[in-house]
């Protein structure tokens, strides 16, 4: 049975520790996002693919999947 993949992952901000959850786009990788709360714009970290495989609760939905992401 295939495992369920979540959208919904928690974003923390690195900056203000700020957290909002958000729905993971299924089709592209969201490299850019901005706390709504300092508006720092944060990128991936070295080796991620995505703000959520970096900032978030849940990895993005290729990942969970165990495909990469953006290829």
């Amino acid at each position: 049975m295939a495992k369920e993949i979540q959208l919904q992952s928690v974003i923390t901000c690195p900056q203000c520790g700020h957290q909002k959850e958000e729905t993971m786009p299924t089709d592209a990788c969201q490299y850019f996002y901005d706390c709504e709360n300092c508006h720092q714009n944060l990128k991936p970290l070295a080796g991620d693919c995505c703000v959520f495989c970096s900032y978030g609760t849940v990895k993005c939905p290729p990942i969970q999947q165990g495909s990469s992401c953006c290829s």
